[in-house]
């Protein structure tokens, strides 16, 4: 019995997609009375950017993250879903 490989990089798709749905509908959900949990979360990264100036280039770096509880449940969702194919 032959058994299916499964690709690490479509476990990333999956959890990536996940994410950014999760966290749009976070964002979409706060302004609902009984779904502002949903838009709860922490902002973390670099807030501001950092600068490297090479004279013949300028370079700008800023990272954020912004993980709320609408986009941890995508996440989970989008692992069950992979793991279902």
């Amino acid at each position: 019995m032959a058994t299916k490989e499964k690709n690490i990089w479509i476990l990333l798709i999956f959890m990536l997609s996940g994410l950014v749905i999760g966290g749009l509908l976070g964002e979409i959900s706060k302004s609902v009375s009984w779904l502002w949990w949903l838009g709860y979360g922490e902002e973390f990264g670099l807030s501001s950017p950092v600068t490297l100036d090479l004279s013949v280039i300028k370079l700008t770096f800023s990272l954020m993250f912004k993980i709320s509880i609408a986009s941890i449940i995508g996440m989970v969702l989008a692992i069950f879903v992979y793991r279902k194919i």
